[in-house]
């Protein structure tokens, strides 16, 4: 979201933010997780984002597909065989096991993430990764989706 809805106390004050700020409204899965990103926004600074980034599991099960993103939902039987079939190729091991056997408290849909995450991480260390984006904002810090 914009930085500006991090003020917001309520999901229409955020919606009402964002519309005068960028002209769309939030989603109610993005507002769910304002207060996360409030708290990683308190400690980010432009020397610690060399190390702290955004990325977005899609966006990561998209290159590794070549550009493609994926055809079906991660919650069908055959985006979850898109998305284990992209793993196997980028790891180069199966990972079903960790699908079938979430951690505790964990939903398959979040261990997708967690790995699709772990390869962009690796490509960031790597550098190879792509930076999408990377405006600067009023507080120094480059406005950037790392794939």
């Amino acid at each position: 979201p914009v930085r500006a809805v991090l003020a917001a106390q309520s999901y229409d004050e955020a919606c009402v933010i964002s519309r005068a700020v960028c002209g769309k409204a939030l989603s109610k899965q993005l507002y769910n997780i304002v207060d996360k990103i409030r708290e990683v926004d308190a400690v980010q600074s432009p020397r610690l984002q060399r190390q702290l980034f955004e990325a977005s599991p899609e966006l990561s099960f998209a290159m590794m597909a070549s550009g493609t993103p994926m055809r079906h939902t991660k919650r069908t039987l055959e985006g979850r065989g898109e998305r284990v079939a992209a793993l196997r190729d980028a790891f180069g091991v199966d990972v079903t096991p960790l699908i079938d056997h979430p951690p505790a408290g964990a939903a398959r849909d979040d261990v997708f993430d967690a790995i699709a995450l772990a390869w962009t991480a690796r490509r960031f260390v790597a550098g190879s990764c792509v930076r999408l984006g990377g405006e600067v904002d009023e507080t120094g810090l480059r406005m950037e989706v790392i794939a």
